[in-house]
């Protein structure tokens, strides 16, 4: 194997590794133990991002392992999100009255789950084979599934069945899809490897309605409309910790699969048709997930309904492509991972502080919690697309290559959709932070402390991603995206 090959190992191992270590160790120094094994598989996580960006033409395409630059960041987002909730984790289960699990096992429980889940999300993206990658998200549901019931209460295990069973049934209907692409091959499994379909020849007339079939059955999982219905309960329901990876990282990666699948598809069922699809996903998506963010929602369900929404924004960047479409994917990616993990991250301190919060929309935390209000503000700030936000430039990135692709119908819908959205969110953020409140004190929020750090970790990361937005449509990475699996 290549030293790349070795390093994508290695960021696999090492997630394997904390879940096989934290059953292990004294119950005294789980914690400890845990938050060490975060750190040692975020740095391998950003390490093999940082190779995989650095050097975008230097790639493997082999049957089984894929390290390409959108592979890399992923992977790289994965374990800043990953290390972020393992950070956060000590304050929930620090604070936790009720379990799923006997309390003497709960912690050890929790924590392998999370390895196991960050395990899995990596094999998303580093997986070189449909075939592969479909195991390894299916793999995802049943480790995420017991982490959005984790604490037992009726509503959590009601959103972690509906999340079990609706993303699974999804799945199913991918895996038609697969088989018949498989079918229309040549060979075993190994034509199910993404370069092997990108050089097939298979019939048009059975790789479309496969490919149709693969991203609607695929839609479930990255919570495009219509199969999008237990986004807001797991969402709402999960570990704080939990739903960030949930939305921030899992719905991206498994759009990482459809991604590839278009990619490797294009050749056998026309590039125009390929990204249709995915244009029909995210103006359906966009649409669903308005009249949503206008109304009053509770704060993580409100996170959970802008997740339909920005996924269907980067679906529109991939199916226009070009330059400015496959920029304005990259930022969009970094950028809502970003700011919807501080969303969840900033949801502990804010139910300790508003324990309403977790079923109503909630007012007036800029005046009663100005700390708390910060990091309640940025987050949904940057995720309505308020300048300088990131995914402001990403979304005109987007715009902009809807026109460049000749397809100025489309990009207009796109236009005025995403300004509805934006005045949905907007009218959010303006009630959250200056609304009324029903909490006069200012007594300083439990937890509050490791949010105000990350809120500044991620403020300083979202204003330098704006920066880096405006050269990306030119640089090395764009292309590599562009070269996608040729």
């Amino acid at each position: 194997m290549t030293s790349r090959e070795w390093l994508a190992m290695a960021v696999l191992a090492a997630p394997v590794a904390g879940a096989a270590i934290v059953c292990l160790v004294p119950r005294r120094l789980l914690g400890r133990v845990a938050i060490a094994a975060a750190f040692v598989s975020a740095a391998a996580a950003v390490s093999f991002a940082a190779m995989a960006l650095a050097t975008p033409d230097q790639r493997v395409l082999g049957q089984w392992v894929v390290v390409d630059a959108a592979g890399g960041l992923l992977v790289g987002v994965i374990g800043v999100v990953g290390l972020g909730s393992a950070l956060i984790s000590p304050q929930l289960l620090n604070g936790s009255s009720s379990s799923l699990f006997a309390a003497d096992r709960a912690d050890r429980i929790y924590w392998a789950n999370l390895f196991a889940f960050w395990a899995l999300l990596v094999a998303v993206p580093l997986a070189g084979n449909l075939a592969a990658a479909w195991v390894a998200v299916e793999a995802t549901t049943a480790a995420s599934a017991l982490l959005v019931g984790f604490s037992g209460r009726t509503r959590a295990l009601e959103a972690g069945w509906k999340y079990l069973i609706l993303t699974s049934l999804g799945l199913g209907i991918a895996l038609l899809g697969i088989l018949a692409l498989q079918a229309a091959g040549s060979g075993g499994l190994e034509s199910l490897a993404w370069t092997s379909l990108s050089h097939a020849s298979l019939d048009p007339q059975i790789a479309r309605p496969a490919y149709v079939l693969l991203l609607a059955g695929l839609a479930a999982k990255i919570g495009w409309a219509p199969v999008h219905n237990w986004l807001p309960d797991a969402h709402s329901e999960a570990p704080a910790p939990i739903s960030a990876l949930l939305s921030a990282a899992l719905l991206p990666s498994v759009l990482l699969v459809a991604w590839r699948s278009q990619q490797a598809l294009a050749p056998a069922i026309g590039a125009r048709f390929a990204g249709d699809v995915l244009v029909v996903f995210g103006l359906l998506s966009l649409a669903v997930a308005i009249p949503f963010l206008w109304r009053p929602q509770a704060w993580k369900r409100l996170l959970a309904y802008s997740s339909l929404e920005h996924m269907g924004v980067i679906a529109l960047g991939i199916g226009f492509g070009g330059p400015l479409g496959l920029a304005g994917v990259a930022v969009h990616i970094v950028g809502h991972a970003l700011a919807k993990a501080l969303g969840f991250y900033a949801a502990l301190p804010l139910l300790t502080h508003e324990p309403r919060a977790a079923g109503h929309a909630v007012g007036g935390i800029g005046r009663s919690q100005p700390a708390l209000g910060a990091s309640l503000g940025i987050s949904l700030g940057s995720l309505a697309g308020l300048p300088p936000s990131p995914l402001f430039v990403s979304e005109v990135l987007i715009v902009a290559a809807g026109f460049a692709a000749d397809r100025p119908w489309v990009a207009g819908v796109a236009v005025l959709l995403l300004g509805l959205g934006f005045l949905g969110l907007a009218h959010a953020l303006i009630e959250t932070l200056l609304g009324r409140s029903t909490r006069r004190d200012r007594a300083h929020a439990e937890g509050l402390r490791p949010v105000v750090a990350l809120t500044a970790v991620s403020a300083i990361s979202l204003l330098c991603l704006t920066g880096v937005a405006a050269w990306l449509p030119d640089s090395a990475i764009v292309a590599g995206l562009l070269r996608g699996l040729a």
